[in-house]
Parts: structure tokens; sequence; C-alpha cells
């Protein structure tokens, strides 16, 4: 009953920008972390960045420096915000929370938005 909804994903050239955006709807009571991931075809899927309620975050030292994740707590809501691209960013970007219903408390996952960066 809880869905996660991921945007802003497209092509996108060497050094340029994107910003993804990811909402959160539902019977949401709280949501702890909420965080970024990206997967490529025959990888693992990998944290990019986390930002959980205390408001600290965490990157991926692929990405520090170039990343910035955030959080809007009244729209239930994280941003991913993707400065100096690389094609090595190239990838299926999941927007993942732990979020705690009336019921219980679950770890969610978006569809995926795919963002690739040309050289």
């Amino acid at each position: 009953q809880v869905h996660l909804v991921e945007s802003g994903g497209g092509l996108v050239q060497a050094g340029g920008s994107a910003r993804l955006s990811c909402a959160a709807s539902g019977s949401i009571f709280r949501i702890n972390s909420m965080g970024w991931y990206r997967q490529v075809p025959g990888k693992q899927r990998e944290l990019v960045a986390v930002i959980p309620s205390s408001g600290s975050t965490n990157y991926s030292g692929s990405v520090k420096g170039r990343f910035t994740i955030s959080r809007d707590n009244a729209k239930n809501m994280v941003y991913l915000q993707m400065n100096s691209l690389k094609p090595e960013d190239t990838a299926v970007y999941y927007c993942n929370a732990a979020i705690q219903t009336y019921y219980s408390a679950q770890n969610y996952w978006g569809q995926g938005t795919q963002v690739t960066v040309s050289s």
C-alpha cells in the first residue's frame, strides 16, 4: 500500500547535471531512512547515498563531492542532485525508503529511473 515513484532520469552529457526525485505515498506514519541506489546489468545494486531521519548524509566514495541527497519530510520526498556526471554513472537509479506504517515497518523500493551519461 506504500508506493515509491522516481522521476528525473534521462540522457545527460558528461559533465552535466540531473536531479532525481522520489515521492512516497500511502499509509505512512514515519519515514526513517531514505536513499538512492543504482544498478547496471550484471552488477549488484549499490548504495549511492542515504539520508536517515537525523538528517545526516552518507555517500558512496565514487559520487562524494558530486552528488547531493536531500529530503522533504512534509512532502515525503527525497532528491538526488547529480553534478559533474560521468559515463560510469550510467545506471538505473532506485529510490529506497525504510517506512513505518500504522501496522508495520518495511523497506520499500521504487521502480527505478534510467540515467544515461554520454561521453
